[in-house]
């Protein structure tokens, strides 16, 4: 007896002990499931070895330059800048907010003219802050009730900035999820109630699922009161553990309602429960095992990263498939052996539980298999097209822009871009060491002469530095100020030194006219960072490059320079995985094809879509004429586990025919009769769940529901209806080969490997 039949007959045995030790879980998990997005954090693109971020770790230890930083946004549409109204307003504002934690200093637009409109209808204080960049929303409800306390008057003060994207972000995926919910849980329901024809046979599924992503986020919270994980893991844990739970409940429902149905009219009813529990365990509910094994795998890759975002992503995936896995195994045995026959109570139509030889998959897989070349060749055709806007994706990361215009931070971003300009708020920040003091004749002589260098370059439209105080000084006064035995006469050139310089370490700020995710901005970074040619720092110096487009590059290149070895752990794990599962060195490769296939179709889309913009007005979206880079990374992890799921479901059902028959036709056929219906249905409750995020505010979530929703879909139908068995029939028995020594290694070493398996 396998460990999968003693599980389904502990299951039996024991079911109401078992569902008594869910609803425990379940108590414990309610009053901490809700709390799981207060435990999560936004950002998570930090790593202390990037270049951007030692600069930032340097010039803050050192010069003590804050890590973070709130602009507060003043505009009005009756009076300006400088007029007493208006000065007033802000000078309220200042005193307010200048006493919140966390606020270490103000640096007001008094004192700055550049940080006042052309119209004077629009200015900006900066609010520097002493806490780091990922934790920084913690400043704001202090600074927005001090806010909302002042009195009403005719300047609205608005909040912008990183921090105050990060709060945003956190509150609108806490809406998404809500929307979400409200969506997908009814459509479920009802595709649920067509696949079963009965409320009770519908409800067990959800319910499961229920159950899978309340303990699920329970887990979460818990994992996340010690180590840090991004807010997105919210909305990606709901999605993989309603449309998993949902999924592995229908596999295993539906081959006990089949089991169950062969046995009654002979068995005592009893003893047919008993048996058609243990016989769903054994064979759907080891396929279930692998089939979640197989997604772990794939979100385990996303571990490999340093990342907290990636990371924290593929720690709470694993999570959800470990709980999803064990309620489909435990759970829902103890429930269907509770409900027996009564699982098809309150029917609303006739459905036939077990497979018909004239089952629309199989006529379609044999209709397929008798021309597969002529199948074979367009199908694959079509995927590499849907897949050819990726040839021209541009990676860069996040921004203000992917949330919706009427969240209030966007609304000051927009409003700061429309007066500014998107480079004023994505400067370059520069880490410059020297041999020396900074301040030796020699020191200015050479960083003057880069300060020029610099401000010459068509991309960078000003140059703030100790060296750069007013274009009238000369460098030889410089020279004077800084080498005075009594120090810098001027209160303001004192100043400026003292923030600016200390030692042989000194900052220059570089202005561009591009955002972050510019391509002219990165070009800008790499030119720098070359060292050579006209922005070549001084012999002796080196240079460290911190904001703007070097974080967005910095994150970019460490992304891609990671995935590789990501992409090669899945691929190799999941073969392997396959080979013991179903005994043929072939099928775990066709199957590792057959998801690139769909993966890539899936990439082509989020391209055309989410950077080309089309389709943004139904969607209701801002095109953002790039894919943000860390959205491939984690689709290709969820979507390769979630694709293999049910690659699992099919070619088990497919090799459990060939070894009984030895006929590749049949087997595929009859794998196709068996499985087809339930992997199709199994399939639409994901598009259903993933799809419903399309209603998402935040366009990253959007694009990850879209993102599983149409690669599912295209697995489910093009790739497992057309390709597969077309493939199938093209390699005929090579599809099951085997190195004969391989195979007897497996056998000795995995024992009951050879059992047969099903979904």
């Amino acid at each position: 007896m396998t460990i999968f039949e003693r599980l389904g007959r502990l299951a039996y045995r024991r079911r109401w002990l078992v569902v008594a030790a869910w609803a425990v879980l379940l108590l414990v998990a309610l009053p901490l499931a809700p709390r799981a997005s207060a435990a999560l954090h936004a950002g998570g693109f930090n790593l202390p070895d990037l270049e951007s971020s030692r600069a930032r770790a340097v010039l803050h230890a050192e010069l003590g330059l804050p890590e973070s930083a709130i602009v507060l946004v003043y505009s009005s549409t009756t009076t300006r800048a400088g007029e007493p109204t208006y000065d007033t307003v802000t000078a309220a504002a200042r005193r307010a907010i200048g006493g919140a934690p966390y606020v270490a200093e103000i640096l007001s637009y008094q004192l700055a003219p550049s940080q006042v409109s052309a119209d004077g209808r629009t200015a900006y204080d900066i609010v520097l802050l002493n806490i780091g960049p990922d934790d920084s929303p913690a400043a704001l409800p202090a600074i927005e009730d001090r806010i909302a306390s002042l009195p009403p008057a005719p300047v609205m003060i608005e909040l912008a900035g990183g921090p105050a994207f990060y709060g945003d972000i956190q509150t609108v995926s806490e809406d998404d999820l809500r929307r979400s919910e409200f969506v997908s849980l009814p459509l479920a329901g009802l595709a649920l109630l067509l696949v079963f024809g009965s409320v009770v046979a519908a409800g067990v599924p959800l319910a499961v699922g229920g159950a899978a992503v309340l303990v699920s986020l329970a887990a979460i919270f818990v994992v996340a009161s010690f180590t840090e994980m991004s807010i997105f893991v919210l909305n990606l844990a709901t999605l993989l553990g309603l449309g998993l739970g949902v999924d592995y409940s229908l596999l295993m429902t539906s081959r006990f309602r089949e089991e169950l149905r062969r046995r009654l009219p002979s068995d005592e009813p009893e003893m047919a429960i008993a048996a058609a529990v243990q016989a769903a365990v054994a064979t759907a509910g080891r396929a279930v095992f692998f089939s979640g094994l197989t997604v772990l795998l794939g979100l385990l890759g996303l571990v490999l990263f340093e990342f907290t975002i990636l990371r924290s992503v593929g720690i709470a995936g694993a999570i959800v498939v470990g709980v999803a896995v064990l309620a489909a195994l435990t759970l829902l045995p103890a429930i269907l052996s509770i409900l027996g026959p009564r699982l098809d109570r309150l029917a609303v139509r006739r459905v036939n539980a077990g497979p018909s030889p004239d089952e629309p998959w199989a006529r379609l897989a044999r209709r397929v298999m008798r021309r597969p070349l002529l199948v074979f060749l367009p199908t694959l055709g079509l995927l590499l097209v849907l897949g050819t806007p990726f040839l021209h994706v541009r990676l860069n990361a996040p921004d203000a822009t992917i949330l919706p215009p009427t969240v209030p931070s966007r609304v000051a971003f927009d409003r700061l871009d429309a007066a500014f300009g998107a480079g004023r708020f994505a400067p370059l920040s520069l880490a410059i060491r020297t041999t020396g003091a900074a301040t030796s004749p020699a020191n200015v002589a050479a960083l003057y002469d880069y300060s020029r260098r610099l401000a010459a370059d068509p991309r960078i439209t000003s140059v703030s530095g100790y060296v750069d105080l007013d274009p009238r000084i000369r460098l030889a006064q410089y020279q004077l100020l800084y080498n005075s035995r009594s120090g810098p006469p001027d209160r303001f050139v004192g100043a400026t030194l003292a923030a600016t310089t200390k030692g042989d370490l000194t900052t220059f700020t570089l202005t561009t006219a591009y955002g972050p995710n510019a391509d002219q901005g990165r070009a800008l970074v790499t030119a720098l960072r070359s060292g050579t040619g006209p922005l070549a720092p001084p012999p002796g110096t080196t240079v460290l490059i911190a904001g703007g487009a070097a974080d967005v590059s910095d994150v970019v290149d460490r992304v891609a320079a990671d995935f590789p070895r990501t992409a090669l752990f899945i691929l190799v794990t999941t073969y392997l995985v396959l080979l013991v599962l179903l005994r043929s060195a072939i099928l775990p490769a066709k199957a590792l094809v057959m998801n690139s296939l769909s993966i890539l179709a899936s990439f082509g889309a989020l391209v055309w879509i989410f950077q080309d913009g089309n389709l943004s007005r139904i969607l209701g979206f801002q095109p953002l004429g790039y894919v943000e880079t860390t959205l491939p990374v984690i689709l290709f992890c969820v979507l390769f586990g979630l694709s293999m799921d049910y690659e699992v479901f099919l070619l088990t059902r497919m090799k459990e025919a060939w070894d009984r028959t030895h006929d590749n036709t049949e087997a595929v056929a009859w794998g196709l009769e068996r499985s087809g219906r339930i992997v199709t249905s199994a399939a639409l409750i994901v598009v259903v769940v993933a799809g419903s995020f399309a209603f998402a505010d935040v366009v990253l979530i959007k694009a990850v529901g879209l993102g599983v929703a149409i690669a599912v879909a295209i697995d489910a139908t093009i790739v497992r209806a057309l390709l597969v068995p077309a493939t199938m029939r093209l390699l005929g028995v090579w599809n099951w080969w085997m190195p004969e020594r391989l195979r007897r290694w497996l056998a000795e070493r995995v024992p009951g490997s050879e059992a047969e398996v099903s979904g």
